[in-house]
């Protein structure tokens, strides 16, 4: 058994030229915490997720590398954050994606796939390794429905 025969070969994805407005959309709408970014060909490019989303509305002062561990004087509102929000939203999902996700290739054996899942606790993508491009995702429901579909 190999990774592709537990991923979704049609997950939702982000174009590299829509917005970050469009990725809020449908991270808001499904609930997702990442998801892929491809280019006009459908290959892979990154991760757009709530991780970077929560570093675009933090104040800057909190993110610095050497910076604050705690914040209980910084009084900023719910309305404050969605400024900050508004403030980059008409910015390419780029500006907001991760190079870092761990990716699969469809080959990849199955324990070795779940293990990833595992470590990365988030959804991989499966990019075929000769094109670069994305072929398809591989989530914690995907997994658990696949599994619960044996008959014992």
């Amino acid at each position: 058994m190999s990774a592709s025969q537990v991923m979704d070969p049609y997950p939702s994805v982000l174009h590299k030229d829509e917005n970050i407005a469009k990725g809020v959309e449908l991270v808001m709408e499904h609930r997702y915490r990442n998801i892929p970014v491809v280019d006009d060909n459908g290959c892979y490019q990154g991760i757009f997720g709530v991780n970077c989303l929560l570093r675009l509305v933090l104040p800057k002062a909190v993110l610095l590398e050497r910076g604050l561990t705690t914040v209980p004087f910084v009084s900023d509102t719910l309305r404050d954050l969605r400024l900050r929000l508004k403030e980059v939203e008409d910015k390419p999902v780029t500006f907001c994606m991760s190079h870092e996700a761990p990716v699969v290739a469809p080959g990849t054996p199955l324990v070795e796939t779940l293990l990833l899942l595992y470590h990365a606790r988030t959804s991989l993508p499966v990019v075929d390794p000769d094109s670069g491009c994305l072929v398809g995702v591989i989530s914690y429901w995907d997994v658990g429905a696949k599994i619960l579909e044996q008959e014992i």
